[in-house]
């Protein structure tokens, strides 16, 4: 019985550290680290704004009721700095830090320029 009390490590003493940096809360990251947040396919429908475009995202639904499909649409406020997108491009819209009162969202990339640009 003295043998298997020798493994017995109290609860408060001191565990190894895997990464030399604190840890934000449960999730095992480092302070510092961001998180790779949603990432949404969308198409451009107003760049009226200083560095912001209006991005709208659909996806197809099943209705449980009709059994027929729906088409969802979502518009979300993006940042994009340099004002380089247009109405009609299809972007690709990455979650980010609350950038004003409605944008959570910045533009990563564009995946195809409009047909009438």
């Amino acid at each position: 019985m003295a043998e298997t009390q020798k493994n017995i490590v109290p609860a408060h003493a001191e565990r190894p550290s895997t990464s030399s940096g604190r840890t934000v809360g449960g999730s095992g990251r480092t302070v510092g680290e961001r998180t790779a947040g949603r990432t949404l396919m969308g198409v451009v429908t107003s760049d009226k704004m200083q560095k912001t475009v209006v991005v709208m995202v659909s996806h197809r639904k099943k209705s449980h009721a009709y059994k027929k499909f729906l088409t969802e649409r979502v518009k979300y406020k993006a940042h994009s700095e340099n004002n380089e997108f247009h109405i009609g491009d299809k972007v690709e819209i990455v979650e980010s830090r609350p950038l004003s009162k409605d944008k959570r969202w910045r533009v990563a990339r564009l995946v195809a320029k409009a047909k009438n640009a």
